[in-house]
């Protein structure tokens, strides 16, 4: 049952809750953005009256009936509409902790729903694989290129797929196979070509795996296996920090799987750094001769 439907039905409902539940319905639009202070303050009730709300209508709290409100929100509102909500409802203030706060919330959410064995058959999947293909659009191609660039580092045949300027991202992999590995990186408003690949990719044999933010997202139905990561969503934009920390665990674990392998890669790049100076010298402190 989605949050609306629970507002609506109000059977069993205080005057206080239908009060809230009645607001919020009405105002969609921006309850979602709002603490529980100020939605308790918009609907002329009181803040406990909207916590203990949350919990008879089978959330924990009051964060995780807001998490609930705004992925529906992240759904029907355009980036623009989000923007406004954000700067009605987060004082200038307090904008850095609010999303750190909130970048916490969507990692520990991940640690709850993440399943460790399906990340570690992830694992084994990508240390046999021939080639890995990693696909994300939008602003999902920056988890795909970092995800890439640590992923050449250990295995040998890694193709970030939809880089500017290459091919039309179904001729990149037209020479998928059964030996090779797809990862669809995706979250709301998920994209139809990363979905549209990853079904192509499977029905060529591939081990596809998704990474994205609920087991509900449309490419879930192509993917062999999901690895579930929250995207928090923060004004316009879609909080990638759980994402992220997902990829960082899949490079440590194929990285550990793969140690002795990486280890000469790494010897090797390091003497190139050196002799080419890639990297700039730390500045010595003024105490310091």
């Amino acid at each position: 049952m989605s949050i609306k439907d629970k507002l609506r039905n109000t059977k069993g409902f205080s005057k206080g809750q239908k009060k809230i539940a009645e607001y919020i319905l009405t105002n969609f639009d921006k309850a979602p953005f709002y603490t529980a202070t100020k939605l308790a303050a918009e609907a002329n009730t009181s803040e406990s009256t909207v916590v203990r709300f949350a919990i008879e209508l089978g959330y924990d709290g009051f964060p995780e009936m807001q998490r609930d409100m705004k992925e529906v929100a992240r759904q029907t509102l355009t980036s623009a509409e989000r923007l406004m909500r954000i700067s009605d409802t987060v004082e200038m203030d307090n904008v850095l902790m609010s999303v750190m706060k909130s970048d916490i919330m969507s990692i520990k959410e991940t640690m709850n729903m993440i399943d460790n064995d399906v990340f570690n058959t992830v694992v084994e999947k990508l240390s046999s694989a021939k080639r890995i293909y990693i696909l994300g659009i939008r602003s999902s191609f920056s988890v795909a290129l970092y995800m890439s660039i640590y992923f050449k580092m250990i295995f040998e045949d890694v193709y970030l797929v939809g880089m500017p300027g290459a091919a039309d991202i179904f001729e990149e992999i037209i020479s998928i196979t059964d030996q090779d590995v797809f990862i669809g990186i995706t979250f709301p408003r998920y994209s139809k070509r990363t979905v549209h690949a990853m079904d192509i990719a499977k029905n060529s044999g591939a081990y596809t795996v998704a990474i994205t933010d609920s087991l509900d997202a449309p490419i879930t139905e192509v993917a062999h296996n999901v690895l579930v990561a929250r995207s928090g969503l923060t004004g316009f934009i879609d909080s990638l920090t759980a994402p992220f920390s997902v990829v960082n665990a899949l490079i440590a674990a194929c990285g550990i799987k793969k140690d002795k392998q990486l280890m000469v890669k790494l010897q090797d790049m390091e003497r190139i750094w050196d002799e080419h100076s890639i990297y700039t010298i730390e500045k010595k402190k003024k105490n310091e001769k």
